[in-house]
């Protein structure tokens, strides 16, 4: 019987009360009737503790002084036991003495059923995103979410209505927003600094484009691959499908696999094309017609390769949006341009485009990393700066254009009811089948 079948959500309730009993904190929770203070913490849940996670996610939590890691959830088993080893030996140091208040789970609703956890981070990869992030919203839980957000839009849709529905306070994990040559152009940009906006151009790195061994190979014992397969369909293991066995930074080999992500073309550009949208003041709406061509690799590893795109607006602003040598946007204006490079260079046409907001114009230079901004917006109950309604728009893009590339057809898009116009066989591509009931409440 499969794991994830075989546990009830009475079980999951009895594990999560008891469980709670385990926390050792170390400063005072916030209770269910208050917003948290200064002086009270935010327990936060890692679902997903792979690369990305335990790399980046976890340390800015360990950086904040009002979040506390309490609990890690993986269905690989080795990279749970690493996550729960450095959050116990993290607060350990911190705390002067022994700490071992971190527990693990294999299965994330078991997460979402403790009433000692006030908020998730879910770092899984891209298949698993929009199934556990609708759980958490249907269990009240707060989520922050890696980008991209989804695979298909039809899914990102169901989320944005869902948490909204919920009133939990919700962020899509891009630091971009929070890179300071980001916000500066895009501050510049809507102050008018080089006139009207014109033409933006996005440039997002290129890809490798080896492919993958398609050989099915024995699971490891500490991986749950069909819990990891998930609402993905049924496919033999090889371990370039998954990612390798007792190691957190190599590259897995699911984000070149079309089963599990859009590619590259969502992946670097739910960052970049942010920040497009961003600028051009479109970031709960988006193009009016789409248009592109690439190239996509054979075998294991199916996703796009290469690609180049061009959008246009209703007010008259064109994107193009392109693999380039490097991580790069351009604003393009009436009265000059900006160019902003990832991560810390920026230029324009003339210095005093760069110059500081002014009384009363877009003030950007407050803005907070990520993590701070998601934990902000739990403690104050005010959107965060990237909701999941703006990373749903942001990876709409890239999927629209992506659906443009596999048809070889310029398409009509209607940013409001989020449907290709008069075009049946692109309105097909909106979404995608999900083995099992995990996107059902």
């Amino acid at each position: 019987m499969r794991y994830r079948d075989n546990l009830t959500r009475r079980g999951f309730i009895k594990t999560g009360v008891a469980l709670a009993g385990t926390i050792t904190p170390f400063f005072r929770r916030a209770t269910a009737a208050e917003a948290p203070g200064p002086n009270s913490r935010i327990t936060i849940g890692m679902i997903g503790v792979g690369r990305q996670a335990v790399q980046v996610n976890l340390q800015q939590f360990f950086a904040s002084p009002s979040a506390q890691v309490v609990a890690v959830c993986d269905v690989d088993s080795w990279r749970c036991e690493h996550a729960r080893d450095l959050v116990d030996q993290f607060y350990s140091k911190k705390m002067g003495k022994t700490y071992t208040g971190c527990s693990m789970h294999h299965d994330f609703r078991e997460v979402l059923a403790r009433k000692d956890i006030d908020a998730v981070m879910i770092s899984t990869p891209d298949h698993w995103h929009i199934p556990i992030a609708l759980a958490a919203a249907r269990a009240g839980k707060h989520f922050s979410v890696e980008k991209p957000l989804s695979t298909a839009i039809a899914h990102g849709r169901l989320l944005c209505e869902t948490a909204k529905q919920k009133g939990v306070m919700t962020r899509t994990d891009s630091e971009f927003r929070s890179v300071p040559v980001m916000w500066k152009a895009v501050q510049c940009a809507r102050n008018g600094r080089i006139g009207a906006l014109q033409r933006i151009h996005t440039y997002v790195p290129e890809d490798s484009k080896p492919v993958g061994n398609p050989e099915t190979m024995p699971v490891p014992k500490e991986l749950d691959y069909d819990f990891w397969l998930g609402p993905a369909p049924e496919k033999p293991y090889t371990e370039k499908r998954v990612h390798k066995p007792h190691d957190i930074r190599e590259r897995p080999g699911w984000l070149r696999i079309s089963d599990y992500t859009n590619g590259m073309i969502a992946n670097w550009g739910s960052h970049m094309n942010d920040i497009a949208q961003w600028a051009n003041n479109t970031d709960r709406s988006g193009p009016v017609s789409v248009e592109g061509t690439g190239t996509f690799s054979e075998g294991l590893w199916d996703t796009i390769t290469g690609f180049k795109v061009q959008y246009a607006y209703a007010n008259g602003v064109t994107l193009d949006y392109e693999m380039g040598p490097e991580a790069l946007i351009e604003l393009h204006g009436t009265e000059g341009w900006i160019k902003a490079w990832y991560p810390d260079r920026i230029e324009a046409s003339n210095p005093a485009i760069l110059s500081d907001a002014k009384s009363g114009e877009v003030d950007l230079s407050t803005t907070l990393s990520d993590k701070e901004d998601f934990l902000n917006a739990i403690r104050t109950g005010k959107e965060s700066l990237e909701p999941v309604e703006v990373g749903h728009r942001t990876v709409s893009l890239c999927q629209i254009g992506l659906i443009a590339v596999q048809l070889g057809r310029k398409l009509a898009w209607d940013p409001e009811k989020e449907r290709f116009v008069n075009d049946d066989e692109a309105n097909a591509r909106l979404d995608r089948p999900v083995r099992g009931d995990w996107l059902k409440g």
